[in-house]
């Protein structure tokens, strides 16, 4: 096993996808893989709040066999849910409970949208919580989970002396979410860099074209379509820790057998050209032909043309669903976001389009794809939830 930062391991465990049998997280299973990853050097373990039944399970776990000094638990507070000061301390006490310990060394903010996110955390005196629970010990570091543009994390970023931060990124979102710019800006403040998604839940894996498949098969490296995702990112400086949704002992012992020989700037051309490869052979099923340079940005309006453009590809190179979620996650629960029905026509971002796109038509037909109308009940009462007005 590599580690990095802080003396994190490069894998670390995701614990969002504990195998669950009639409803409920099947401990033994779980058991198995939490200390077969802890044997193959993993020392990073994530959960949250809102994972069911992840919390307790893996307190059980680590209680039972005493490794509460041999592994790094990180757990997030879900602020959208906390509108006072007396919130943070009941899901945070919650928590403790739940994973049986007195400490949580990562504590993240979860799901960052935007800067209001913050701003309302503010309002209820986020940062003398924080204080408080570093002061006494309670709370080892501080981090946030993003979701939403590289411009709103910088922000985030900049706005108070974070310990730590947790992005989606892969080698398919290397320029969206917080992106290349993103990791590259906290990598410079010297701050561990913690990664989810890094298969896009299976997708860079399960939903490959067949192109891409017969092209990793045939590759003389003999790499999975798993290990070349892995090790791009593990290519990175920046990069600390790369969380793993693993749900099988086979699983954590092929992802702990490619992380103790990834180094940092170990990438040949090649495998560079290989990446690109990968890359072409996806973006051949998209439906518009956007790269996402934000030349049509920014929007009169507001609208975020390449994030509408990039989930809309999604539902047709991963699965409806999948693009669906994704805009829900990264635009939608932004506090100022404007959905292309508000489109005013003025043809802007049509004149700067290096592509040549008729953006005016085309945003609305990738509205009514990504936003049909349940979705936009369901995106309604989430934005009531997570976009309380700050008091």
């Amino acid at each position: 096993m590599q580690y990095r930062k802080n003396n994190i391991s490069i894998l670390g465990y995701g614990c969002m996808r504990f195998t669950t049998k009639a409803g409920k997280i099947d401990l033994e299973k779980a058991e198995k893989e939490v200390l077969t990853a802890i044997e193959n050097g993993v020392n990073l373990f994530d959960t949250a709040y809102i994972y069911p039944g992840s919390e307790d399970a893996l307190g059980k776990i680590i209680s039972k066999n005493n490794l509460r000094d041999k592994v790094l638990i990180q757990t997030k507070l879900p602020q959208y849910l906390c509108g006072s000061r007396k919130a943070l301390d009941k899901y945070f006490n919650e928590e403790l409970s739940r994973l049986k310990t007195d400490y949580v060394d990562y504590y993240l903010m979860h799901h960052m949208t935007d800067y209001s996110t913050w701003e309302k955390l503010q309002a209820i005196g986020i940062e003398d919580w924080i204080a408080e629970k570093k002061a006494s010990g309670q709370i080892r570091h501080i981090g946030f989970s993003f979701h939403g543009n590289s411009d709103a994390f910088i922000k985030i970023l900049n706005a108070y002396e974070w310990d730590s931060c947790l992005v989606q990124y892969n080698y398919m979102d290397e320029h969206t979410q917080a992106g290349r710019k993103g990791i590259e800006a906290a990598a410079a403040k010297g701050i561990p860099v913690f990664i989810m998604e890094p298969l896009r839940g299976g997708k860079l894996v399960d939903l490959l074209p067949d192109k891409a498949k017969k092209e990793i098969a045939a590759h003389p490296s003999g790499r999975t379509p798993a290990e070349w995702a892995f090790r791009w990112l593990w290519n990175q400086e920046g990069v600390s820790c790369v969380l793993s949704g693993m749900n099988s002992v086979e699983m954590v012992t092929e992802n702990a057998r490619i992380a103790a020989d990834c180094l940092p700037n170990s990438f040949t051309e090649d495998d560079n050209a290989m990446i690109d490869k990968i890359k072409g052979y996806i973006q051949q099923t998209t439906k518009v032909n956007c790269t996402g340079c934000r030349y049509c940005m920014p929007c009169p309006v507001g609208i975020d043309i390449p994030a509408l453009f990039r989930c809309y590809n999604h539902m047709y190179s991963e699965g409806k669903g999948s693009g669906r979620n994704e805009y829900v996650q990264s635009v939608s629960l932004m506090e100022n976001s404007v959905f292309a029905d508000k489109c005013i026509k003025c043809g802007k971002c049509e004149k700067h389009c290096p592509q040549e796109l008729k953006i005016r038509d085309l945003i609305q037909e990738a509205d009514k794809k990504v936003r049909p109308w349940y979705y936009k009940i369901a995106i309604g009462v989430m934005r009531k939830v997570m976009l309380k007005k700050k008091s």
